[in-house]
């Protein structure tokens, strides 16, 4: 089973509070993902970034699925906290998203109106979403002695 953490930042932070000024993106198994949620996240205010929970993969199993495979697309889950659970799948995105950072700016050229060029550089394209349409499940952690 696949699994990866989940953090928010709050998004009124200056984009130089990160080390790279990119936000934190989602990592599965096939890439970046956008996660789509149907509900809000309250972030407390005194602190920049939140662990959320983790999201899991269970039908992911690297060595035993074709790497063309799509099995393992359709349950996902959201470990929100301790005590509930998101279920949610995998979908393709219509059209591909692209992630591009601006690299900054280059010298001024005679042909351009401000005398600034940017350059762009493309990090990664996101063909996925994941989404949780549904209402959080309750979920017990049992200890045993």
């Amino acid at each position: 089973m696949a699994s990866t953490g989940v953090s928010l930042t709050k998004p009124n932070l200056p984009p130089q509070s990160a080390p790279n000024g990119l936000p934190q993106l989602l990592q599965t198994p096939r890439g970046l993902a956008l996660l789509e949620l149907q509900g809000t996240i309250n972030l407390p205010d005194s602190s920049e970034s939140v662990d959320i929970g983790r999201i899991d993969f269970p039908d992911y199993r690297e060595d035993a699925l074709d790497p063309s495979s799509t099995a393992w697309m359709k349950r996902v889950y959201l470990y929100v906290g301790e005590h509930q659970r998101l279920t949610g799948d995998v979908r393709k995105l219509p059209k591909p998203i692209a992630v591009i950072r601006r690299k900054g700016a280059v010298g001024g050229g005679e042909h351009e109106a401000d005398g600034d060029a940017e350059e762009l550089e493309v990090l990664e394209i996101i063909k996925y979403k994941l989404v949780f349409a549904s209402r959080p499940e309750p979920v017990t952690s049992v200890v045993i002695d």
